[in-house]
């Protein structure tokens, strides 16, 4: 399989590419795996030989503690997101990611990455910006925890998902899909399942935004980013030469 076009639209939101170095991006040989709700994308703590970019779907960097009790999640990837890339220079991962609903991957080896790095100066700079970027939204999340109450800090996910999908073309007019039940939505923004549910409770009476299953509308998008205080600079959707 070749590379997906989702990795090839997060980049040129923020940067241009030459001819050249999109074909040889969409000519990276690729494996492309569909993984069930909870399948094990990635394992925690393996020798990883390859890095996976979603593709469809939803995936979380999951931390497992207490042996495997309890959990933690402090990322969920998208697609277009080089979900572990950051495994291809470290000696294994100290999380494992988890398909959260059904979610499709493309694996691209090491090898493969290497020998790009070797070759494309620039494209290793966007590569090692997309990390940069991961770490940034990661900073992000604490700040919102330590600053915003529990309607505002879902608000605060919500729209910051939005973007996300939006830049690569996975949602538009504002609507999009969340395959989180609220036990992992309280995982991600540590609450009860309990303060989660009067959360979205509170955002729909609001007349913030309509949720049925893994359905969510905005339905006020001023309003709920104020509530929120989100600025998206941390996404760093600015195109600029690099």
């Amino acid at each position: 399989m070749a590379l997906s076009e989702f990795f090839i639209r997060y980049l040129e939101c923020r940067d241009a590419l030459s001819a050249a170095e999109r074909n040889r991006l969409l000519s990276l040989p690729t494996r492309r795996v569909r993984f069930d709700s909870g399948g094990i994308i990635v394992s925690q703590e393996a020798l990883v030989t390859e890095s996976c970019l979603m593709i469809a779907g939803m995936s979380a960097r999951v931390h497992n503690l207490l042996s495997n009790r309890d959990r933690v999640i402090t990322a969920l990837h998208v697609p277009g997101d080089f979900v572990d890339l950051h495994g291809f220079v470290l000696a294994g991962l100290e999380h494992c990611v988890v398909a959260q609903g059904p979610a499709e991957v493309e694996f691209v080896a090491h090898d493969v990455l290497r020998e790009l790095t070797r070759e494309w100066p620039h494209l290793t700079r966007l590569l090692w910006m997309s990390t940069a970027i991961d770490a940034a939204i990661h900073r992000q999340w604490l700040v919102a925890a330590a600053s915003l109450r529990s309607s505002a800090h879902l608000a605060h996910l919500l729209c910051e998902i939005y973007v996300r999908l939006r830049s690569v073309g996975a949602a538009r007019d504002l609507s999009f899909a969340l395959p989180l039940l609220q036990r992992d939505l309280a995982c991600i923004l540590g609450y009860s399942p309990i303060h989660i549910n009067r959360a979205v409770r509170d955002l729909r009476e609001r007349g913030l935004l309509r949720w049925s299953g893994a359905e969510i509308r905005i339905l006020d998008w001023d309003r709920l980013s104020t509530l929120a205080r989100f600025n998206s600079a941390y996404l760093d959707l600015n195109k600029l030469h690099r």
